[in-house]
């Protein structure tokens, strides 16, 4: 896996990845940047967030349970000192669907969590407290 990550100007990045998508990473004014993109730990934040959907929707798939919408909210807290490193992440799935069984849905959130999010895995293991809920939506 690979990225290019160029500078454009002030704190503004273009980034692209290996199978050449884009996205543009941007500063708050008073450091430099214009507000155009997300802050490079927000697109981490939302990078943990989509993987741990992707993994769950691939599962529930699997299971053939009839999904209709998932949306992961994602809050963060992040030290004080620098560097200001994520300690604590919540995500709270909103899994909306046909007939959806809170076992399927349960064990889908624990098996991403545990065995397949790449993402999550790897900042539990930097020291990051990761917990996960859901709620079920009938629809």
């Amino acid at each position: 896996m690979k990225a290019t990550v160029k500078w454009t100007d002030g704190r503004q990045f273009v980034a692209e990845s290996g199978s050449g998508h884009s996205v543009v990473i941007d500063g708050p004014p008073d450091h430099g940047g214009r507000n155009t993109g997300p802050r490079p730990m927000e697109l981490l934040l939302m990078g943990m967030g989509a993987c741990t959907s992707f993994d769950i929707l691939n599962i529930l798939d699997k299971a053939r349970a009839d999904v209709s919408d998932c949306v992961a909210s994602v809050e963060a807290e992040r030290a004080d000192a620098t560097p200001s490193v994520f300690t604590k992440i919540h995500v709270n799935f909103t899994v909306t669907g046909r007939g959806l069984k809170e076992k399927q849905v349960a064990r889908a959130v624990e098996l991403s969590a545990e065995k397949y999010c790449s993402a999550s895995i790897m900042l539990v293991k930097g020291g990051v407290e990761v917990t996960h809920s859901y709620t079920i939506i009938e629809g």
